[in-house]
């Protein structure tokens, strides 16, 4: 009954979330697809990481075999790109892509890249807000508490900004790794796309995630108002 009654979460949320889960369908589809097709020069995605951090200079970076599927990072503490089984020693196109882009994370940092120092600014707060922003938010409400309803929108918007800053940081990655391939000639045209396609999917799961988040934040906003 309460869900009904909710009509801010069915007209803004779930259309979001819906699109979130296409996203999340699309991506694993696109990556089952092209992992199925091998780079004609049989290069893993290890020796396709190992090319972008030479293309950018890069000799501090260590390049590890991690465990999971689709677990591929760059972890910037340990100053290691982290790839998944099947990324590391695969040849696919998928695997190239992949590894590509998690070497151009690393370069980011390397280069001082600015998003990201803007992002790990917010992460604190971020981190806070996606736990207890909305519960501080519904206590203010309930409660009759203006302060801690604005408290709880503040946090929970700190939350949106951070998904907001990490879009151009992950396709800022996606268009290092393609230049990288283009200029290395790692992958022919065809192969090419296909890890551009990959690297396409991926990114629409961050637009996605975000989109869910700032529906969210409206729906608190409007929620709270139409108490006040």
């Amino acid at each position: 009954m309460m869900f009904w009654y909710d009509y801010y979460y069915i007209i803004l949320v779930v259309p979001a979330i819906i699109l979130s889960i296409i996203a999340q369908a699309k991506v694993k589809s696109t990556y089952n697809k092209y992992s199925r097709v091998s780079n004609a020069k049989r290069i893993t995605g290890a020796q396709a990481a190992y090319n972008v951090l030479a293309h950018y200079g890069i000799t501090d970076v260590k390049i590890e075999c991690g465990h999971g599927r689709l677990s591929d990072h760059y972890d910037p503490r340990g100053n290691v790109i982290r790839l998944s089984p099947e990324v590391y020693s695969g040849a696919s196109v998928a695997s190239i892509g992949i590894a590509c882009h998690e070497a151009g994370h690393a370069a980011q940092h390397a280069q001082n890249y600015v998003p990201i120092k803007v992002r790990n600014l917010i992460l604190p707060v971020a981190n806070f807000g996606s736990s207890a922003g909305v519960l501080i938010a519904v206590l203010g409400y309930f409660m009759g508490f203006g302060f801690l309803v604005d408290l709880g929108i503040i946090l929970f918007a700190a939350v949106v900004i951070f998904q907001l800053v990490t879009l151009p940081i992950e396709f800022n990655a996606s268009s290092r790794a393609l230049r990288v391939i283009d200029e290395t000639g790692m992958l022919h045209d065809e192969e090419r796309n296909g890890a551009k396609k990959v690297l396409t999917a991926a990114a629409m799961t961050y637009v996605a995630s975000l989109l869910v988040s700032l529906m969210s934040l409206i729906r608190l906003i409007l929620r709270t108002n139409r108490r006040r």
